[in-house]
């Protein structure tokens, strides 16, 4: 629905203020998909309670995403009526992964990979099948917990996720308490 050059605006000025966000709260960005970005916390620099601010970017991602959408949709005409509505999804998953320089012998990138991955995408896809826009692992969730009281958890359910031979508890982080 965008021309190209609105696209540009419009990913660029959602992706600066996200971007800015992670790493605000210490994250890495791994690379951007598109509209997506994939970060990681903890690597290449060891981070205190990764997890807790992991979580954090999470929900403040969410709230500049809403102050977004208001100001897109008081611009008029600039947006077609689906940028006012956009919405972000995100998956967040805690534990080991290998984290290095992976690639060619010409071109690689720092990025990560292993089970710890896989099931934090399960996560940001599986998201929109139970309705939600971030869902977390429990690993993640306790370990959030575990650091301040100020996140706010809900209960998903319990998935079997292809791959693992063990069901993993999957929580909604619906934002901060406050709020």
């Amino acid at each position: 629905l965008l021309e190209p050059t609105q696209l540009v605006e419009l990913m660029n000025e959602y992706l600066t203020a996200m971007t800015d966000i992670l790493q605000d709260e210490g994250g890495t960005l791994d690379k951007y998909i598109g509209d997506a970005m994939v970060a990681m916390y903890n690597a290449p620099i060891r981070i205190e309670q990764h997890a807790y601010k992991a979580c954090r970017a999470a929900a403040l991602i969410q709230n500049r995403q809403a102050e977004l959408r208001k100001k897109w949709a008081s611009e008029g005409d600039k947006w077609p009526s689906i940028v006012p509505k956009m919405r972000t999804r995100i998956g967040l998953n805690t534990g080991p992964a290998i984290v290095g320089n992976m690639g060619s012998l010409t071109r690689f990138n720092y990025t990560m990979m292993g089970d710890t991955v896989n099931l934090a995408a399960r996560c940001e896809s599986g998201a929109k099948s139970v309705g939600v826009f971030t869902l977390v692992t429990e690993q993640t969730r306790n370990e959030a917990v575990a650091v301040g009281s100020d996140l706010l958890f809900r209960y998903v359910d319990k998935w079997q996720v292809k791959g693992r031979s063990k069901p993993a508890n999957m929580y909604e982080l619906i934002g901060f308490r406050g709020q």
